[in-house]
Order: C-alpha cells, then sequence, then structure tokens
C-alpha cells in the first residue's frame, strides 16, 4: 500500500480486478510490486505513476478519493483492459465511504432506527452471506495467499454490505483488506492481533446477523455516520495528548480531556499521513471554535466551549455553530481532574472489559524492566498488583520505546500514570502519559515528548513526594510477575494456532504433526472446552476428504470459518476473565 497515491473506493477496486482474464489475475500481485517501485507525481487533484520511460498512467481524485473506474486511466496499449488500473488500485489505500465522515443529527439517527426492520431482510442476510465467504476464503489462504484477487472479492463484498445498510460489516471488512495489505507491505505499523481481531468481528457479525432482531440487530447493523447531539456548554481540562498512526494510513494526534464530572471528551486531528505527520500534529491548532491552541497546549490547560456537539463515543465536533476559548487547567492531583485516579481499579477494569473507556489512571511504582518477543517493556507495581506497561507505538520516529527504556533505569521512583488496558492473562497495559520523573506538576505525553538521561532522578529515591521502594522489594516485584506468568492457564496453545492460521492459512494448520500433546495439557489444566476447540481446529484444517476417483475434493472454507471462529472467541472471553481475575486478585 502506497500513502503517496489517493484513497481509492472499494467498489472501484473491485470493478477493476473483476474485468482482468483469469490471466492477468495470476500476475496482478507481481504487477503491484512492479508499480509500487515506480515514481509518483502529484498535480493539483491527479496523481501520476510512470509505468514506464514513455507511459504513464493517472488517477483522478477531485474530492481526495477516486470514486469511479474510469478515473484511473492509463496511456498503454491494452488499456483500458489492462493489468496497471487494477494494480494501481490495488495498491493504493482504501477510500472511506463518502457518507461516513459527515457528522449526523441524534434525530436523524433515532428515525433511520425507529424505520429499521426487526429482523435482517433478505438482501441484509444476501450481503452478510457474501462477506463472510469472502472472508472465510482471507482466512483459509493466510496473509500469504490472500493477494489482490481475494482482497477484491472482499471490497466487492463490503461495497454490498454498504448498500445493504450493513455498515458496521463493511467498514470492518474494509479493516481487514488494510491489515492485509500492510502485513503483505511488512509494514512497522502491522500487528498481529489487530488483522485477527478484525477477521473476528467480520465473522462474528456474519454470523449473528441473520438471527438477530431488536437492539443487537441494530448495534450489528452499525450506522453509516457518526452522529453528534448537542451537549450545551462544557468545561473541559486537558489531560494528555497521544499520537495517532494506524497501518490504513492514517495519522495525526488526538488530545483527551474531562469535565468535572470525570466525564471524557476527545479532540481529533487525524488526516492522511505518516509518522510524520503523528509527530507534528501535537504542535497543530486544535480545529474546534475559534481557540489558537495547539493539541500540545490543550493537553496542559482547559478549555471553554459553548454550543458543543459531541458523539456517542466523546469526540467533539467542530460544526460552524461551536465556539470555543482557552481556559485554566488542573494538575493530575487537583480537583476535579484527579477523580479519575480516585477510581478503584478494579471498576476501571471491570468498565473497560464491558465495553467502555479502556483508558487507566494509576498510580504506580516502578520496579524495572522486562523482555519480551515484541520488545522491553517497563515493569511496575500499582494497587498492589505487578503490571506490565508496553509501548503504544513501535514506530522509530515515535519516542515511546525510548521512553520506557529511560524510565526503566528508575526503579522505586512513583508516578501517576494514564494507560489503555491490554486484555491479558496478566496485568498489562500500554503507557499513554505519565508524571514527570523529577519535576513537580509536569507531565509527559509518552508518544510525543522525549525524554533524557538529565531527566531521570539521580538515585534510586523517588522524587519529591514519592515514597521510594527498596531494591528487594523490587526483585519481588519482578519475581511475582515471574512466577504468575509460570502459573498462567496454558490458552496461549489455543491462541498461538488462532494467530497462526491468520498468518498462514488453512494449511499451516493442516500440516502432519501431532496436537494431542496440546489438547493434554489444556484438559490437565481444566480447559477442556479448549481442548476440544483446538482439536476440531486441526480436524477442520485438515478435512480433505478424496472422491470415488482417489481426488482431493475441494475445502469447506466455511466450516474452517467456523472452527476458527469458535476457538477465537473462547480466546476472547476466556482472556477477558483471565484478565479481570489478574487485576483483582
Amino acid at each position: 500500500m502506497s500513502p503517496q497515491l489517493p484513497p481509492v473506493a472499494p467498489a472501484v477496486t473491485a470493478e477493476l480486478v473483476a474485468a482482468l482474464s483469469p490471466r492477468l489475475r495470476k500476475r496482478l500481485d507481481s504487477g503491484i510490486a512492479k508499480l509500487a517501485d515506480r515514481p509518483v507525481v502529484r498535480d493539483g487533484a491527479v496523481v501520476r505513476i510512470a509505468v514506464d520511460d514513455d507511459t504513464d498512467l493517472e488517477l483522478h481524485a477531485p474530492d481526495g478519493a477516486v470514486r469511479e473506474a474510469d478515473a484511473v486511466r492509463c496511456g498503454c496499449l491494452l488499456a483500458p483492459d489492462c493489468l496497471h488500473r487494477a494494480a494501481a488500485a490495488s495498491l493504493a489505500p482504501v477510500a472511506e465511504d463518502t457518507d461516513s465522515a459527515a457528522p449526523q443529527d441524534r434525530s436523524a439517527v433515532e428515525e433511520d432506527t425507529a424505520q429499521a426492520p426487526e429482523t435482517a431482510t433478505p438482501e441484509q442476510r444476501a450481503a452478510v452471506r457474501a462477506v463472510q465467504l469472502a472472508t472465510s476464503a482471507v482466512l483459509e489462504a493466510g496473509t500469504d495467499g490472500a493477494g489482490a484477487v481475494l482482497q477484491a472479492e472482499l471490497l466487492r463484498a463490503a461495497h454490498t454490505a454498504r448498500l445493504a445498510g450493513l455498515h458496521r460489516a463493511a467498514a470492518t471488512a474494509v479493516s481487514v483488506v488494510t491489515a492485509l495489505r500492510a502485513a503483505r507491505a511488512a509494514d512497522p505499523a502491522y500487528h498481529l492481533t489487530d488483522l485477527a481481531a478484525g477477521l473476528y468481528d467480520v465473522l462474528s457479525v456474519a454470523h449473528r446477523l441473520p438471527s438477530a432482531s431488536g437492539g443487537e440487530l441494530t448495534a450489528l447493523r452499525g450506522t453509516a455516520r457518526q452522529p453528534y447531539r448537542p451537549d450545551g456548554s462544557l468545561r473541559l481540562y486537558g489531560l494528555f495528548s497521544e499520537p495517532v498512526l494506524t497501518a490504513s494510513g492514517y495519522a495525526g494526534a488526538v488530545t483527551w480531556t474531562a469535565d468535572a464530572e470525570g466525564r471524557l471528551y476527545q479532540v481529533s486531528d487525524v488526516a492522511p499521513g505518516g509518522a510524520g505527520r503523528a509527530v507534528g500534529a501535537a504542535d497543530r491548532t486544535v480545529r474546534i471554535g475559534d481557540t489558537a491552541l495547539t493539541h500540545r497546549e490543550l493537553a496542559r490547560a482547559g478549555l471553554a466551549v459553548a454550543g458543543a456537539t459531541v458523539s456517542p463515543t466523546g469526540r467533539l465536533g467542530a460544526g460552524a455553530g461551536v465556539r470555543a476559548v482557552r481556559a485554566p487547567g488542573a494538575g493530575w492531583h487537583e480537583e476535579p481532574v484527579a477523580r479519575l485516579w480516585a477510581e478503584p481499579v478494579p471498576d476501571q477494569i471491570a468498565r473497560a472489559l464491558t465495553g467502555g473507556r479502556d483508558l487507566l489512571f494509576l498510580d504506580v511504582t516502578l520496579t524495572g524492566t522486562a523482555a519480551e518477543a515484541a520488545g522491553d517493556c517497563l515493569l511496575a507495581e500499582g494497587a498492589g498488583v505487578p503490571l506490565r506497561l508496553t509501548a503504544a507505538h513501535d514506530d522509530p520516529a515515535l519516542p515511546h520505546r525510548d521512553n520506557l527504556r529511560l524510565l526503566s533505569a528508575a526503579p522505586g521512583t512513583r508516578l501517576r500514570v494514564v494507560a489503555r488496558l491490554t486484555p491479558a492473562p496478566h496485568p498489562r497495559a500500554q503507557l499513554l502519559a505519565a508524571e514527570h520523573p523529577t519535576r513537580a506538576d509536569t507531565r509527559l505525553d509518552i508518544g510525543l515528548d522525549r525524554l533524557q538521561g538529565a531527566d531521570l532522578p539521580t538515585t534510586t529515591a523517588a522524587p519529591s513526594g514519592s515514597v521510594p521502594v527498596p531494591v528487594s522489594a523490587s526483585a519481588s516485584a519482578s519475581a511475582s510477575a515471574s512466577a504468575s506468568a509460570s502459573d498462567e492457564a496454558p490458552i496461549h496453545l489455543l491462541r498461538r494456532r488462532v494467530h497462526q492460521a491468520v498468518s498462514g492459512g488453512r494449511p499451516v494448520l493442516a500440516l502432519p504433526g501431532d496436537t494431542r500433546a496440546d489438547a493434554r495439557r489444556l484438559r490437565r489444566s481444566g480447559l477442556t472446552t479448549a481442548a476440544e476447540l483446538l482439536t476440531d481446529l486441526h480436524s477442520a484444517a485438515a478435512d480433505r476428504a478424496h472422491d470415488v476417483f482417489g481426488r482431493l475434493r475441494p475445502t469447506d472454507p466455511d466450516r474452517f470459518a467456523r472452527a476458527w471462529l469458535a476457538a477465537a472467541h473462547y480466546t476472547r472471553e476466556l482472556d477477558r476473565t483471565l484478565c479481570l481475575a489478574a487485576w483483582t486478585s
């Protein structure tokens, strides 16, 4: 995927790929790889790719995205039936739907909901079935086998789902395609867990929607646009800013604020771009009212908003009727902000695991560092629980990793932090913001501000107002964390196969080998259902019957997808249960 190209609508990519002959479809992935190395020039709303010394390919995006197949024009002799047009569309980012970005007032949303049928319509059942089949084909092939042709089929199904009013399935299917492209391009922003979560969501919606009704059906359908409701006047206090960097080619910053009641609101600035935009967005002026505050300044100040509009997720609207001016902020130890840290940690965890906000407000004591496959993490202790604080982003342009490394060199330091919960069998969260280790009333945005060695305390004792922790206590906490890890239920045996299926597809799980040892270990730990799901997953992967002539019958993607969905669902729910137990034990 090339961020230099304008986004292309899913229907356009699907149409161009479908128009290719079978011979050209086989060459599509190699054609994409060749086109990715060609120079790109932008001229206003037109982006040109030099296919060779004498031939250019043009993408016309008058509104910033390619919405019609005719807007992709190639100058080669085989055009418009050439490979280049489909390759360019497959190389470009996937465009968002034109009707998904505009705010929608609350009355319109309620009217649409009231008029929606109580059960799925035949068109919706057919559309969600198409999404299910396309997603099952992607899962069976794995990231290595899910090339541009399978991606185009999923994009076509997503477009059909959107036309049928299944906006959640359509949006998640598009996110799966974006993650697949990032995986195949070895994008540093790609995470296997994100792709697995996307596949799970698509297959789960497709499985539940045909028999759903009422509120469940409404949630499974989703909404086309983000509804904003009037919220009158707000007095907000800045908390922190975090960079946004997605595998889909979007970047920017989000600043979190809170009102006097502890409700959280976000001010965002996210647009197409890379890590450079994520770093620079913090110094851009927030796009709300007449305020001249940057995101970095708002995180440490306050905001008075009149005529505010707010989405269900707490995002502040920036309509013409909104007025905002700078106001005094509040420190993390001052009211009303301090009440966020006064909420018991078990209550915060329970809320995050049941679909509420996933931010955690913790008081922790640093205890050291631990090596993991994805990089070192920061060990800490909070509310009597040893926990692991990890980096929210791995991109080297962002300072997450460097800041964690420096903080790990100050064991015994007590800090007030903001983190994002990571569901896992042990206490784990992504560190987003923290107090400065040595400067009182100063806080750090972990993804935007860079710590220096001089910022650390000169001894292992905590700064003024903190309680030092002896080295022996630090070692004890680390040992406790290690012991806890060794006592964990071996759910990783099932989770590993779930992730292997995503990356390698059905053939990886169909390889000959004895999986009974893993099943026996799960049963010894009391996880009988997990053992049965693991056995069924391998059985579905290896199910290749022969016909009367000894030829292999075609595989059954539906059966493999059902087995994978069951295993993924069980793993997901058990992770949530173990996560809550780990934080509250």
